[in-house]
Parts: C-alpha cells; sequence; structure tokens
C-alpha cells in the first residue's frame, strides 16, 4: 500500500505542476512569470537573466514529468530505484507550483528560499539516479533525462532568481558593477556544470539544460535593454566548458569500459582449456 500511495503521490504532484505551469503562463488570465512581481524576472531585469525562448525548455521538462509520472504508476512491485525516487520527486512538483504561485502573488522574497529547496530535492535526486543504472533506453530517457534536466535548468534559474531579488531588495553590488557581477555569476554556473559532469560521469542531460540557459544568457546580454559584453563571453565560455567537460568524461568512461571488457575477454580467453 505505501507504494501505491508513492505512486498516486507522484501522479497529482505533475498534475499540480502542470496545472501550476499553465497558470504562470498566463494562459489562464494570470500575469505571466516574466512580468510578474514588477518584471523583476524580465530578461532585461538582471545581469544573469536568459532571454525569453530559454523558458521554452520548461515545456520539455513538463511532458518528460507526465511521462515518468505515466510510467512509474505501471513499474513492478519491486522497483527500488523508483520507490527510492518517488519522495523527492514529489517534492520538486510541488515546490515548482509554489515557486510559481510566490512570484505570481507578488511574493518575490518567498520565491528564493523555495527555488533553493527545489534545487536541494533536485540534487537529492541526481544522488539516487547516479547510485544506479537505468533499465533501459526508456528509462534512461523519461526518468534520467527528464531529471538531469530539470536540474540543469534550476541551476540557472536559482541564479537568476537570486539575483532577481537582491536586485529587488536593493542590493547594488558592492559597487562593481554589472559586469562584473555578470562575469562571476556566469563563472560559477560554468564550474557548478563541470562538477554535475564530473560527479554525474559525464550525464548530457544536466549538462544540456544549464549550457542552454547560459546560451540564452549570453543572446539577452548582447540584444536588448541590458547588454553586457563581458557576462555575454563569460555565459558562453562556461556553457562549453561544461559541454567540453561532460563529453570528455563520459568519452573517458567509455574507454575504461571498452579496457575492462577486453581485460575479461583475454582472461576468460586463457581460463579456457587448450
Amino acid at each position: 500500500m505505501k507504494r501505491i500511495w508513492k505512486r498516486i503521490a507522484v501522479a497529482v504532484g505533475a498534475v499540480v505542476a502542470v496545472v501550476g505551469a499553465f497558470v504562470g503562463s498566463g494562459a489562464a488570465g494570470g500575469t505571466p512569470i516574466q512580468d510578474a512581481a514588477g518584471g523583476a524576472l524580465s530578461a532585461s531585469a538582471t545581469a544573469i537573466a536568459p532571454d525569453g525562448p530559454a523558458f521554452s525548455i520548461w515545456s520539455v521538462v513538463y511532458v518528460g514529468l507526465i511521462a515518468y509520472a505515466v510510467r512509474q504508476c505501471f513499474r513492478t512491485a519491486d522497483d527500488d530505484r523508483h520507490t527510492r525516487l518517488a519522495v523527492p520527486a514529489v517534492l520538486s512538483l510541488l515546490l515548482n507550483a509554489a515557486w510559481i504561485l510566490s512570484v505570481q502573488f507578488g511574493f518575490l522574497w518567498l520565491s528564493e528560499p523555495i527555488i533553493l529547496a527545489l534545487l536541494a530535492v533536485l540534487v537529492w535526486a541526481f544522488v539516487l539516479l547516479r547510485r544506479s543504472r537505468p533499465s533501459g533506453v526508456v528509462e534512461a530517457v523519461v526518468t534520467d533525462g527528464t531529471f538531469g534536466l530539470y536540474l540543469g535548468w534550476v541551476c540557472v534559474a536559482t541564479a537568476a532568481n537570486t539575483a532577481a531579488v537582491l536586485t529587488a531588495a536593493g542590493f547594488r553590488g558592492f559597487g562593481l558593477g554589472q559586469d562584473v557581477w555578470g562575469v562571476l555569476v556566469a563563472a560559477v554556473a560554468g564550474l557548478v556544470g563541470v562538477l554535475l559532469a564530473v560527479w554525474g560521469r559525464g550525464r548530457l542531460a544536466p549538462t544540456t539544460s544549464l549550457a542552454w540557459g547560459l546560451a540564452w544568457v549570453a543572446v539577452a546580454r548582447l540584444d536588448g535593454p541590458l547588454v553586457s559584453t563581458p557576462t555575454a563571453v563569460a555565459a558562453v565560455v562556461a556553457a562549453a566548458a561544461a559541454v567540453v567537460v561532460t563529453l570528455v568524461v563520459r568519452a573517458r568512461a567509455g574507454w575504461r569500459g571498452a579496457a575492462a571488457g577486453g581485460g575479461a575477454a583475454r582472461r576468460a580467453a586463457a581460463a579456457r582449456p587448450a
């Protein structure tokens, strides 16, 4: 029964998250996120805010989350991987909706602890998924891929949200200027991407969404009311660094696997009688 209730909780959480996204888009008569809270989260609000098209990645994430919710309803009863993932999955879905509502109602300050909690929960999910291998291609795409994209994008979103909250609170960056802060934050985001690549053994999904977000930060800083060429360059370099390290780590893992397989084959051949 406990496993069944977890499945139901994930399914309900997915519905809540999708409804929250529908409201946050403005389609239900509400204010679009980029216009809510006095425009604090718009593309021109801070130096690290991504351009509008960057948020289209949410559509991919939500489709993946719905597919994950459906898939986990039909998993086998002894699937410990999904059972362990259920709690952080539900928390991430509810926190997602809570973040949207906090911005919609103008509680920008409240959005910060919520998105930090969301980031922590997604790291928890990433740790759980990292400990075991997916059962097949579908599992790798629907579960690992979805939560990987989710984590990478929320890393960028957390940086943008933090900058928006501080700016709205009157923080002026100790007089360092938007270019300096933009470069510093982009560098930190790139470092996070590199660490995720190494720690995640070259998983593509987190790097893809993180690089996507940073690329749109660069676009926003090259064209718009808040131009910052240093920030744009730093964002591109950070995205490239995360991608290159991910590919290198992934390639090295493949080489080690091939070497291990070859060694096992040679030992088996030597053990066979002549």
